[in-house]
């Protein structure tokens, strides 16, 4: 099941090493109509550097908001984060986002959407470099020169991975980046995430609904949620996943962890069985 990717070489394109992440009392609150919506409150969590953490929850209880104000596209209405020990205060460098949707440029090739993640600036010479050695690293150097409409929606997702992590970010932050793909080509991405972690093993933030997914992936999982139905989100628990990866799909430990979030989630087990 796993995908065959290149290591990468320790040049002066090795990857950037992860960065610690804190957040303390943040807190979201959106205008509407009806008078302020309060999404998120009190959220706080500590990141440990290179640390895979995967948030877990229902919809709309700000999991993607969150990973927003992490990467700096938002900001909180209350609280801070920090990244180093340094607040995030506007679109910060040291982050790099994936989201469901890989968002190619379909008149760009290959090569040229992946070079559009590096820092501006960079050398004709180290451009070319880097983006070769990332197209190997998630197995598409022999796709470089095709268009986005020649790939499948797994490859398009292994393109806009390379692109989030041309510029070396500390933190990597993805947002359901496999949601969209079948059963298959998902299971395959997985391994490959896991396989580009310990090639570059930055600090990952990972929004998921698959609680299995999360179980396979992460060394922590957090789950967000309400207390009350119109309460706003926060950590409702925090859950350690023991075992090295890769980790075997079809163990026992995983099995019971898995109905112990699905408890949280508020999903009856047995009733998920039957179905």
């Amino acid at each position: 099941m796993s995908v065959a990717v290149a290591p990468l070489s320790l040049t002066s394109t090795a990857p950037a090493r992860g960065v610690p992440v804190r957040l303390d009392g943040v807190g979201r609150t959106f205008p509407g109509t009806a008078g302020p919506h309060v999404v998120l409150r009190d959220v706080d969590l500590a990141v440990d550097a290179g640390e895979i953490v995967a948030l877990l929850g229902p919809s709309g209880c700000g999991k993607s908001t969150l990973l927003r104000a992490v990467a700096g596209l938002d900001r909180p209405t209350a609280g801070r984060i920090l990244i180093e020990d340094t607040a995030v205060s506007g679109a910060d460098g040291r982050t790099a986002v994936a989201f469901q949707q890989p968002r190619l440029l379909p008149w760009r090739s290959v090569r040229s959407n992946v070079a559009l993640g590096l820092p501006r600036g960079t050398p004709r010479a180290e451009r070319c470099e880097r983006v070769a050695e990332l197209l190997d690293l998630v197995g598409l150097g022999a796709f470089a020169g095709h268009r986005p409409r020649a790939l499948s929606g797994g490859m398009a997702q292994r393109v806009s991975l390379a692109r989030a992590l041309a510029r070396r970010p500390g933190v990597l932050l993805l947002d359901e980046p496999f949601g969209a793909l079948d059963a298959l080509t998902r299971l395959r991405m997985q391994d490959l995430l896991l396989e580009v972690h310990r090639a570059a093993p930055t600090t990952v933030l990972l929004v998921t609904h698959d609680v299995d997914e999360a179980l396979q992936l992460a060394d922590r999982v957090v789950l967000l949620g309400r207390d009350e139905p119109q309460a706003p989100s926060r950590v409702l628990s925090a859950l350690t996943v023991p075992g090295e990866r890769p980790r075997d799909r079809g163990s026992a430990r995983l099995a019971e962890l898995r109905a112990v979030l699905l408890e949280g989630l508020g999903v009856d087990r047995h009733a998920e069985d039957a179905a």
